[in-house]
């Protein structure tokens, strides 16, 4: 539980952690977004997807963020990956021809796993970007950064700044309530609970030993909190000043540039894609080869 990075800063003076928290967030919706960009040919839709892949991974180490931890943090998915599996692979498109095998009578197609696989890879793409975010973002400056998108939204009387701040406080409580789950898992152990043997209604008895606490412990660090800002006088109608003014600075504007020209040239071979009546193959433009694809 404790090597879950999703929510937890972690202060290193990298270029990403100096760049502005508005300009993060920025690009990484952006980024986000040409994600679910899907060519027509296969293959051109997984070289662009290796590139995304070779990009975000080595930001992140450039970002000196663990990807130990990161596929740590993953395990907790499987449940979701498996569901995305059988989804594709047992209810097929009728649009899939290529069979792999047969489980009996019943085909299993290569474009099910294909379009599952794809599916898990854009998940993993994007939890990525969030783990950049957030291990490279001050939960305070990324409350400014929401805030500041959302500013426009006070015409209309929108609560923005104590929307940024609720998002922000609830990154934050997840390393936090998953330090505490791993807490009362030791302690409901020695005790004699286990959580990974037994049938179905013995292991939903250990869980149910697992949440009550945690409820419980989440309310009471909830009021807590409420209790120290409000000693602290904090009112979140009052105009706000900040110590650190946030500014852009040319690494911000290298990376922004960076950025658009990646995405400018993404939408530009979508749009030639959909132009074209077969789609474009990236694979057989570069290497002048077929893969049959």
């Amino acid at each position: 539980m404790n090597s879950l990075a999703l929510g937890r800063y972690t202060p290193y003076n990298t270029f990403t952690h100096r760049l502005d928290p508005r300009n993060k967030l920025f690009l990484t919706i952006a980024l986000m977004v040409i994600i679910f960009f899907q060519f027509q040919v296969m293959s051109t839709t997984l070289v662009i997807t290796g590139i995304y892949l070779i990009l975000f991974l080595s930001l992140m180490f450039a970002s000196r963020v663990s990807f130990l931890s990161f596929l740590r943090s993953l395990r907790g998915m499987w449940f979701l990956v498996l569901f995305i599996v059988i989804i594709y692979v047992f209810i097929p498109n009728t649009g899939y021809f290529n069979v792999a095998f047969k489980i009996g009578t019943y085909p299993i197609y290569w474009e099910a796993f294909y379009q599952s696989g794809y599916i898990i890879l854009r998940l993993f793409l994007m939890l990525i970007l969030m783990m950049i975010l957030t291990s490279t973002t001050k939960p305070m400056d990324l409350t400014y950064g929401l805030e500041w998108y959302m500013a426009p939204l006070k015409v209309i009387r929108f609560p923005a700044h104590e929307i940024a701040m609720t998002i922000s406080i609830a990154l934050r409580f997840i390393p936090t309530l998953l330090d505490e789950t791993a807490r009362i898992m030791k302690a409901q152990s020695s005790r004699g609970v286990d959580f990974n043997r037994g049938g179905i209604f013995k292991r939903f008895k250990a869980i149910i030993s697992l949440i009550i606490p945690l409820f419980v412990s989440a309310i009471e660090r909830s009021e807590e909190l409420a209790n120290a800002m409000q000693v602290r006088g904090y009112n979140p109608r009052a105009k706000r000043t900040r110590f650190h003014i946030l500014k852009f600075r040319w690494a911000d504007m290298f990376a922004f540039l960076f950025v658009i020209l990646l995405i400018g040239g993404v939408i530009t071979l979508f749009v030639f894609d959909r132009m074209s009546q077969n789609g474009i193959n990236l694979i057989e433009i570069i290497f002048k080869i077929n893969p049959g694809f």
